[in-house]
């Protein structure tokens, strides 16, 4: 049990051995050897010198001759038992021992050092020394675990507001923090946002490339929607109706890939609203409103999606309603080409017509898809990423004002044994301040 307290590099040893026995045999400095082999800590202290056998003495371990020490023995003489039955007091013990090395002849000469009193004042200027070489590392370890507490404390989240108005302003907050993380994924602060610009400088271009357009323009396709397009009334020049029907239903197919990179943006956002929350400390520590703004802002991001669908599919629908006429009037006639106009309108449907047809039409749809390559995205970060970054929460805010205390109050239940931690917390934390304040006199004060 000794050796369990003994160990401890702060504790100083008192090794206590009677000057009537054989010091080689004494347990106390056998034992304060194996746990302080420097003797930094052990200070030796010797009894019953006044008990020792006619004829011999202690002077030579007390003058450090004999089982010597780091810091000099220093001998005592403690009341007799016949003192201690006599009610002898502490003050005339202490006359009685000075008195003692003060008249023995063999310790005359080291009676300034010998006694309890001067072994109190060695031992009170060691602590004291002791003691301010442990100040900084003691300094630094306050000042460390302060940090961890606070940190903690503010892991934790703040102590819930009582009234409904504090409440509101508590989940307004927490919720103006979610929203600043989401915004820096957008913003590049935080990873996330580049993806955006992948689906369009990547994923779109590749859908619009995988069109099947061939297939929509092969010479049979071409020679049936022309035909059917001239109805009763063949065509006298040129195949406008039959333009206009293969340009539309080779256009119309260009709402997959739009309607897809859509859906793709939404999905990237939704994936960032998760890692904002995951990200907002302060929703890991209520979990009904973690719920219900995740919800929130999912809610509102299918609002965005549904919106920017609408005017995404419209850019399409409208590159159908309403073709760029100068497109077609830069293309050569078939007069210039040295046809005839006079031939019979059915000989015209031959295969090197029909291709030219089909390369027209290719051409436009190709402008066509070029430009939507470019309008699709604006129309989608206008309706989606824009809207995300300013309006996110704007509809839960709106709910929020309507809502009683009771629900407040249900949207910031916490688990109680968070409560409890961070009042514990809070108590060790004032401990340490009111001691780093005061060690921090002390040091000053050196």
């Amino acid at each position: 049990m000794v050796r369990s307290y003994i160990e401890k590099p702060n504790c100083i040893i008192l090794a206590i051995s009677p000057a009537n026995q054989d010091l080689a045999t004494s347990d106390a400095i056998k034992i304060s050897r194996e746990v302080d082999p420097t003797g930094e800590r052990t200070f030796g202290v010797l009894t019953k010198i006044d008990l020792m056998d006619r004829g011999t003495d202690a002077a030579e371990i007390l003058e450090g001759k004999a089982y010597r020490l780091k810091y000099p023995w220093i001998g005592v003489v403690n009341r007799s038992q016949a003192d201690i039955n006599k009610n002898v007091d502490m003050i005339a013990a202490r006359k009685k021992e000075n008195e003692y090395f003060a008249n023995t002849l063999e310790y005359r000469h080291l009676s300034n050092r010998m006694g309890s009193e001067y072994l109190a004042r060695v031992l009170s200027k060691h602590l004291a020394t002791v003691i301010k070489s442990r100040i900084p590392g003691i300094q630094s370890l306050i000042n460390k675990t302060i940090a961890e507490l606070e940190a903690e404390l503010s892991r934790l989240g703040k102590p819930i507001a009582a009234d409904a108005g504090g409440k509101l302003y508590t989940i307004m907050e927490i919720c103006r923090l979610f929203d600043q993380i989401y915004k820096e994924h957008l913003d590049g602060v935080r990873p996330g946002g580049d993806k955006v610009y992948n689906v369009f400088d990547n994923q779109l271009p590749a859908a619009l490339k995988r069109l099947q357009f061939d297939k929509q323009l092969s010479m049979e396709n071409i020679r049936k929607l022309i035909t059917e397009a001239d109805g009763y009334q063949p065509h006298l020049i040129a195949p406008e109706q039959g333009y206009r029907r293969l340009i539309e239903s080779s256009v119309v197919s260009i709402r997959g890939p739009a309607e897809a990179t859509v859906d793709a943006i939404h999905a990237l956002l939704k994936e960032l609203v998760h890692k904002a929350i995951n990200e907002t400390p302060e929703l890991k520590q209520y979990p009904a409103l973690r719920v219900e703004v995740t919800n929130a802002a999912v809610e509102s991001l299918e609002r965005m999606r549904d919106e920017s669908k609408k005017s995404t599919l419209k850019l399409v629908d409208m590159e159908c309603s309403y073709l760029t006429v100068d497109f077609f009037r830069k293309l050569p006639q078939d007069v210039d080409k040295g046809g005839n106009p006079t031939h019979s309108i059915f000989d015209r449907y031959n295969d090197a017509y029909l291709r030219r047809i089909g390369t027209t039409v290719l051409s436009y749809v190709n402008m066509v898809c070029a430009n939507l390559r470019n309008s699709i995205p604006k129309s989608i970060v206008y309706c989606q990423v824009r809207e995300a970054k300013r309006s996110l929460l704007d509809h839960f805010f709106t709910e929020l004002g309507k809502m009683e205390q009771k629900y407040l109050s249900s949207l910031l239940n916490e688990d109680p044994a968070i409560v409890e931690r961070r009042s514990a917390l809070a108590k060790r934390l004032e401990l340490y301040r009111t001691a780093q304040a005061d060690i921090d006199a002390v040091a000053w004060s050196k």
